[in-house]
């Protein structure tokens, strides 16, 4: 990133990357989410995996919202922030309207206002 060039919103970025990807339960709206915030060629990070293309990060948050029900939701948990291309937002998921499950943060490089890299970070257990 040039000195000169605009920072993105990390926030907007990575709250809608919660709410239309990981949230969104139709296939079609997730995958358009997906061409809209991510890169032509991203990757996902998780603990236990490497996830390459929008399709297959698509494929992976339709089947996290499937395994933890029709209720399991992700919220934000405090406002994202970054600089320099990095940006980083803390989450909570659980049932909506019920206790808090997993938490977590995401960090992602942005370019071009695009999701480049997403790392997936999960919180241990309390205790």
């Amino acid at each position: 990133m040039s000195d000169t060039e605009a920072e993105p919103d990390y926030d907007r970025l990575l709250r809608e990357n919660l709410e239309r990807v990981f949230n969104e339960r139709d296939a079609g709206r997730r995958a358009a989410a997906l061409e809209e915030l991510y890169a032509p060629d991203p990757v996902m990070y998780e603990p236990g995996n490497v996830v390459r293309g929008r399709a297959a990060i698509g494929e992976v948050a339709g089947a996290l919202l499937e395994q933890f029900g029709p209720a399991f939701r992700f919220r934000p948990a405090g406002a994202a922030v970054g600089h320099h291309g990095l940006g980083v937002l803390p989450w909570q998921a659980g049932p909506e309207g019920g206790p808090v499950t997993v938490t977590g943060t995401d960090a992602a490089e942005i370019a071009d206002g695009r999701i480049v890299r997403l790392w997936v970070l999960l919180d241990p257990p309390p205790g």
